[in-house]
């Protein structure tokens, strides 16, 4: 079995696309192969076909690679519900709540959970591309990672770094991923992909010679600017501000862009179709307006209705209803259509909120 890591300089740098590229690559070639992800922190997630709930972002890699999606190839799926906490889930099952200062004590459990999902993987499959997560030069984070570095050491695979040149920096990013880490751990790194350039590549030759001087380390590609490429999203750094169709005799779909959004991928069927113009919005205005409002899925429902309170939102959606506009909530915006939202046992922090009051539906969470 082969393993390979593919780390990023940065969150949204481009690792879910390469990944799902070489996946599909070498299922193209009669190839094995399966996706990998230790730990992803998304909100956005898939069922497979025994029930468990894995990543998005693993679940098309797994379609790209052939593969039937399952619970080992994202063994640990934190959905965050606050800046402090997030939802577990470990092995498409739930697990419980992490705290901040838990997810320094309590990784330990979830590494051994992780590597045995990599492990049991590994024994059934040619190739496994691994995906790292944020950077691979969290140093804050070296002792108890398992996602990147410590993925890496566990399975002794080549690490290649993506580098996002659109974000700007990308020569500076690339050499201080490989500077800040230890000699074992640098001693993995075998390269690097330039991601996202658009323009003349002879103009970047010179940056990739200085880069190969100072690291002792190949840039292996450079991969150009896909608009037209559509994954399903992992996290919220890729949300568009606004996805315009071709005709101007649109429908207009305003999403309403909530703090814990969740799943927002479940509008990409109303963007792909060419009579709709789908765009995410705060903007009471624009809510009033819009030819269709959406509420989407939310990880924390009634702090993100307290949220959609304090921007005068929830005015401009009942303004709507009375106007026989449309609105449609889905999962945790379908919530906060209703009437009461209690949460006795302290899910989301308990005690009983009251919704827009626009559907004849009460929530309890347990």
């Amino acid at each position: 079995m082969a393993g390979l890591l593919i780390a990023g300089t940065t969150s949204d740098a481009g690792k879910t696309t390469v990944v799902t590229g070489l996946c599909r690559w070498l299922a193209r070639q009669g190839v094995r192969v399966a996706p990998y992800k230790a730990q992803n922190m998304s909100n956005n997630s898939m069922v497979c076909g025994d029930g468990t709930e894995i990543g998005r972002a693993q679940w098309i890699q797994a379609i790209a690679a052939g593969a039937e999606p399952e619970a080992a190839m994202n063994p640990v799926l934190l959905k965050p519900g606050s800046d402090r906490r997030s939802h577990v889930v470990l092995m498409g099952q739930p697990w419980g709540e992490l705290s901040a200062r838990g997810f320094l004590t309590e990784r330990a459990e979830l590494a051994k959970a992780a590597f045995a999902a990599y492990d049991d993987l590994a024994s059934r499959y040619d190739v496994i591309i691994a995906e790292g997560a944020g950077s691979p030069t969290e140093i804050n984070l070296r002792q108890s990672d398992y996602v990147n570095m410590g993925l890496a050491q566990h399975i002794k695979s080549p690490v290649v770094v993506v580098g996002d040149i659109d974000r700007g920096g990308v020569f500076a990013s690339m050499f201080g991923t490989v500077a800040l880490l230890d000699a074992a751990d640098q001693s993995l790194i075998s390269g690097f992909l330039i991601n996202k350039f658009r323009g003349d590549v002879s103009l970047l030759q010179p940056g990739i010679d200085m880069l190969t001087s100072v690291t002792s380390r190949p840039t292996y590609g450079i991969l150009p600017w896909l608009p037209e490429l559509w994954l399903d999203s992992e996290d919220a750094l890729d949300i568009p501000v606004r996805r315009t169709a071709a005709s101007s005799d649109v429908l207009s779909i305003a999403v309403v862009r909530f703090p814990r959004i969740s799943n927002f991928t479940d509008l990409d069927a109303l963007a792909a179709e060419p009579t709709n113009t789908v765009f995410f919005t705060t903007s009471p205005a624009e809510v009033r307006d819009a030819d269709l409002v959406v509420l989407p899925g939310s990880r924390a429902t009634t702090s993100d209705l307290a949220w959609l309170r304090s921007l005068g939102l929830d005015t401009a959606l009942v303004a709507r209803a009375a106007r026989s506009r449309p609105i449609l909530g889905i999962c945790g915006g379908y919530q906060l259509l209703g009437g009461a939202i209690t949460d006795p046992h302290g899910v989301e922090g308990g005690g009983t909120h009251t919704g827009l009051g626009l559907l004849p539906v009460a929530t309890e969470f347990a």
